[in-house]
Formats: C-alpha cells, sequence, structure tokens
C-alpha cells in the first residue's frame, strides 16, 4: 500500500493513501478513482467559528499548542477525560509563554493515545503530515523536536488558507458585530470571506444580561427599541448589515427546535425588557421568534440553519472558570416533526426559503429529518457534525438520509471547526467516505460510476453552492 516517506522528524512512515476508504479490493478501486477526482477540488465552508481577526492580523503561527489545542475544544475535550487539566492546557488562559505552550504541547503527545479511534486522531495526523511532513507518531520522546518542526515553519493563516484551496469560508458573529476584519479582508485574500448572523442570545430573553443585549442591539442598528415592533426592526437592520457584508446565513441553536406564535409577543417584550419575565415565558418568546426569523429569511435571502438539542456549559465549575466552548456542551434528545409545523405551514414553499436542519442526535435522521428534507423543497439535511462527524456515524447518515431524501436535499460537508488546520483535513475525510458509499453503490450496481462521480462532484463543490445561495 502506497506511503508518502517525506519530511518528518528522524523520519517515519506516512499516512496510508487508500485511509478510510473500503477495504474489498475492488470496491476500494472504484472508490479510488472517485476520490482522486474531487480531492483537490475547492473547499466550500459555509459554516465554522474561525475568527477573522486572526486572519486579518496575519501573524505567524510559532506556537503549536495556540494553533492545534487551545482553540480546538475536540481536543482539550479528550484530553480533560483523561484527567489533564483544561489549565494545563493553555484554555482561557490568552498568550502563554513559550515553557507554558511546551508544556501543554508535551500533554498531548504524552497521552496521544487517548486520540485513538477517533476522528480527532485522523485530523491531527493529516494535518501534521500535508501541512508540516510529520509522519512520526507523537510522543513523549519526540515532543519537542515536532514543537520545534510547527514553530519554525512560522505558517500564516493566510498562506494556509491560500494553499488550503479554501473557495468560501464562513464565520460566525454576534448580530452587534461592525463586522469590520470582513470589510478588510475582502480586498486582502482571494477566499471569500463571509459573516454568519447569529442572533441566539437576542432571542432568549429570560438569560441574564439580555436587556444590556437589547442595547447594544440598538446601539448597532442606530435605533430604538422601545417596544417589540423597534426590536424586529433593529433585527432586520442588523440583517441587512450582514448581507452587505457579505453573509449567506443565520444560524440557530437553542434547546430545542420548536417554533409555535404567542398572542402578545408585546407584552413578554416588554416584561423582559424590565427583567419580570419568567424562564417559562422566556421560551416562549423564543419559540415565537423562531417563526419570525423564517419569515425574515422567506424575505431577506439569509439560509436559516438550525441545530438544536444541545445542552450548554454542562459542567458549572468549568464554565465559570474558563467560559464558554471549552468542551462541555453535551447533546439530548431533539424533535423536529411537531416542532417546525407552524414554521413549515407557514413558510415551507415559500420561494427561496432554505432551511438546513443539523443535529447531534443520529436517531432523528431517518426518522424526521430525512422525511421533511424529503418533501419540502425548503429543507435540507445537514450533515453529521460535532459528535457525529465520524467515519461511524457518517456512514449512517449517508444510508439513513439518501435511501430516504436522495444526494440533492444534502447541505454538503460543513467542517464547524475553530482550528484553521483542520478544515482540509475535515474535507478530506468527508470525501473519502463519500466515495467510498458511492463505490458501494457502483459495485452492487445501483449506479454507474459516471453517475457517482457526478454525484461526488456535487456533494463537493455544487451543493453546498446551492443550499446556500453561493
Amino acid at each position: 500500500m502506497a506511503t508518502r516517506e517525506h519530511g518528518a522528524a528522524g523520519g517515519g512512515r506516512g499516512m496510508r493513501e487508500d485511509r478510510l476508504l473500503p477495504a474489498d479490493p475492488g470496491t476500494r478501486a472504484v472508490a479510488r478513482r472517485l476520490y482522486e477526482a474531487v480531492r483537490d477540488l475547492p473547499i466550500i465552508s459555509p459554516h465554522g467559528h474561525v475568527d477573522p481577526g486572526m486572519l486579518l492580523e496575519d501573524a505567524p503561527f510559532t506556537d503549536p499548542t495556540a494553533l492545534f489545542i487551545t482553540p480546538d475544544h475536540y481536543v482539550t475535550r479528550l484530553l480533560h477525560a483523561g484527567g489533564i487539566g483544561l489549565d494545563r492546557l493553555g484554555v482561557g488562559e490568552g498568550p502563554l509563554t513559550e515553557r507554558a505552550s511546551r508544556d501543554a504541547w508535551r500533554l498531548l503527545c504524552e497521552n496521544w493515545r487517548l486520540l485513538r479511534g477517533t476522528p480527532v486522531r485522523y485530523w491531527l495526523e493529516t494535518e501534521f503530515e500535508d501541512i508540516f511532513g510529520i509522519t512520526e507518531r507523537p510522543s513523549a520522546a519526540n515532543a519537542d523536536v515536532l514543537y520545534d518542526l510547527i514553530a519554525d515553519r512560522r505558517a500564516r493563516p493566510r498562506e494556509l488558507l491560500a494553499r488550503f484551496g479554501i473557495d468560501f469560508l464562513a464565520t460566525t458573529d454576534d448580530p452587534a458585530d461592525d463586522l469590520a476584519p470582513h470589510a478588510a479582508l475582502a480586498g486582502a485574500v482571494r477566499t471569500r470571506i463571509a459573516p454568519t448572523f447569529r442572533p441566539d442570545a437576542y432571542l432568549e430573553p429570560a438569560r441574564p444580561g439580555w436587556a444590556g443585549r437589547i442595547e447594544r442591539l440598538a446601539a448597532a442598528a442606530g435605533t430604538d427599541i422601545a417596544d417589540y415592533k423597534g426590536y424586529l426592526a433593529a433585527l432586520e437592520n442588523r440583517r441587512r448589515h450582514f448581507i452587505a457584508h457579505g453573509a449567506v446565513s443565520a444560524d440557530h441553536s437553542h434547546a430545542d427546535a420548536r417554533a409555535e406564535p404567542v398572542d402578545n409577543p408585546d407584552r413578554l417584550f416588554q416584561r423582559a425588557l424590565t427583567g419580570d419575565i419568567t424562564e417559562a415565558e422566556g421560551t416562549a418568546f423564543r419559540r415565537h421568534m423562531m417563526l419570525e426569523m423564517a419569515r425574515m429569511s422567506s424575505e431577506d435571502g439569509l439560509v436559516m440553519t438550525l441545530h438544536p438539542g444541545i445542552h450548554r456549559n454542562h459542567h458549572p465549575a468549568t464554565f465559570e472558570r474558563y467560559g464558554a466552548d471549552t468542551g462541555h456542551d453535551i447533546p439530548t434528545t431533539v424533535e423536529f416533526t411537531r416542532a417546525l409545523a407552524p414554521l413549515l405551514a407557514r413558510h415551507g414553499t415559500d420561494p427561496g426559503f432554505h432551511l438546513v436542519l443539523f443535529t447531534v442526535d443520529a436517531t432523528v435522521y431517518s426518522r424526521e429529518i430525512a422525511p421533511l428534507a424529503g418533501f419540502y423543497p425548503s429543507v435540507y439535511a445537514g450533515v453529521p457534525w460535532w459528535f457525529l462527524d465520524n467515519p461511524a456515524a457518517i456512514r449512517h447518515f449517508q444510508e439513513s438520509v439518501t435511501e430516504i431524501a436522495g444526494f440533492s436535499r444534502l447541505s454538503g460537508f460543513i467542517d464547524d471547526t475553530r482550528a484553521l488546520c483542520s478544515i482540509p483535513a475535515r474535507h478530506d475525510m468527508s470525501r473519502r467516505l463519500d466515495a467510498g458509499y458511492l463505490a458501494g453503490l457502483v459495485r452492487t450496481h445501483r449506479l454507474d460510476e459516471d453517475e457517482a462521480l457526478d454525484t461526488l462532484t456535487a456533494l463537493v463543490t455544487d451543493q453546498p453552492r446551492k443550499v446556500f445561495k453561493l
């Protein structure tokens, strides 16, 4: 089996060229041909969390820990589960001293076994080899050597952006952000970098600090928000601001997917402004606002993406010490069919309305998401992400969704990452798995090979461009 032998610290075996492709030789041969045809196609990344300020600053990466560990909760949560404190990994610590950075890096290398069997290991190995020529398995013995190899490379974010072949990159942004980095990057890089409108915190009036956030929203919109009507106008104003800066989607993640109207939203809005709103009333208001968000998307064209069912900040002490997005958001069960009935009754057949449904509850793929996407022209099945962006879950998705809705109802791959270097590794994994699945359809005489190649090409480029209106 072919391997690459290059540039490693002390040598070593390159990653197997056929990784993740089917084991059956005949099916693997077809998969290899399909994969080779798409492996170098441009990357379309319509949902992610890369910091646009980092791309604008374009400072060289000289700290491997800041590049691979601290921004990536996929990595830190696995190490934390193995008994390594987040403080030892530099989470929430700001810029680290070289000693602290080397110590954190050494912890990763010494505990490499904790990543066995996870996609995180696959992504890191791909990144190490493809970007830095490292093919040695990390260990306590070579930790400092690997650290120096990466630090000495002094790779810059924009250089990597171009090298990775990323055509489109979406970030995730607060509705009150001025989006100045996006404006500055528009003429500085070839990649189209677009903001994503993420209004969750402004739709949950029972959360602490909501009135202050509304004041910030009013200031950003340059308008008074004294009532519900003004609140809607401010949100619509900020959506227009995002669209003017290239946004293509609005992203929503709440405890559930329910969208249902309330009789007097202004009354709830006024109670929220004074802080006199119950949790139940706040939930009712947010569910009502999901209908308003769908209406706005139908009118202004922003794609509506929905990924409910996450218990945020599950461990209070970790949240208090390190803040949000530090690896302890945990999936819950979720329901879509009844929850979205009012929304789809209003907008499910609206021309130009796109609703992409993501989940971390794999049980709803075939039961709810695929049937919804298989009827409503507005609904697309979001691919597995977060806890499900792994080979086993992706293979299950391929079978459970396409058998019901077909390939044309899929979103295309979503990398959903803060770690810039992991983007091409994640997309490569998806292309290999899709090639393997389609090869199986060819070998069982359900598709001709030219159809399989056309389908794979569409999944990589055409489908995300269509779904996200690029």
